[in-house]
């Protein structure tokens, strides 16, 4: 009677090696694709927040408007959160002059200490999650090649004791451990891609928050607009002198 090959034999063939390579490579997808679903929605919802806020902040006649909306709602977006952390230093650093060391600097100082300390918070964030997609994308394929080795030996050294050592005999196990190599690329291809398009985001995401920062620091140290671009574009200058 001819053996049925496939998977579920390779699976009941194997050994706790096999199997714990495996569970390991099943459990870095489901983190994967987790991740990958997860940020997806969290980045939208975070970009069409951060459009809605920036069009209300641009419509505001003053900054004093600004900081009163800014009270009665929450900052669910990083700009949001970016310019309440400059009115509040700006507040703070008029009301107290020199006497906080905080603003011993000077307003201008405190301001960007205070929008520093916001992007890089905002960096950190973004970043969330990152690490998990780069070690799948880069270590699957090698546990998946450990895999297809180990079931590869296991597999030779059954058929020598058996005896049986013809083409057709060896092909069979051999092609069922090339299985996890196949499942180690499988699990790294979409955390690579992933990983690549996510970094792609928080580099634009990061540049915007630069500019609007650029802006905030502007706004409240010399108190008026400097530019009347729109401010759903991504302002390479404004980036590269706040930088």
């Amino acid at each position: 009677m001819e053996q049925k090959l496939g998977f579920a034999h390779f699976i009941s063939q194997t050994d706790g090696v096999g199997l714990a390579v495996l569970l390991l490579l099943i459990g870095m997808s489901v983190a994967s694709w987790y991740l990958i679903l997860t940020r997806t929605i969290a980045n939208f919802s975070a970009r069409r927040r951060a459009d809605l806020f920036l069009k209300k902040f641009w419509e505001a006649e003053s900054l004093q408007d600004m900081e009163k909306i800014l009270q009665c709602e929450d900052a669910d977006n990083a700009f949001a959160e970016l310019a309440n952390q400059a009115l509040t230093a700006g507040r703070d650093g008029s009301r107290h002059g020199v006497q906080k060391l905080a603003s011993a600097g000077g307003l201008s100082e405190f301001v960007t200490r205070a929008l520093r300390n916001a992007l890089e918070q905002e960096a950190a964030r973004s970043e969330t999650g990152l690490t998990v997609l780069a070690t799948a994308g880069s270590a699957a394929p090698y546990i998946g090649l450990f895999g297809t080795v180990w079931g590869i030996y296991h597999a030779l050294v059954f058929i020598g004791l058996s005896g049986q050592g013809t083409l057709e005999k060896v092909a069979g196990p051999v092609g069922e451990a090339l299985i996890m190599t196949a499942v180690g690329l499988a699990v790294a291809i979409p955390a690579v891609l992933a990983y690549n398009s996510f970094n792609r985001r928080n580099r634009i995401w990061l540049a915007r928050l630069d500019g609007f920062a650029h802006d905030l620091y502007m706004l409240v140290t010399v108190g008026e607009k400097t530019s009347t671009d729109s401010p759903f574009e991504v302002r390479q200058n404004s980036a590269v002198q706040t930088r």
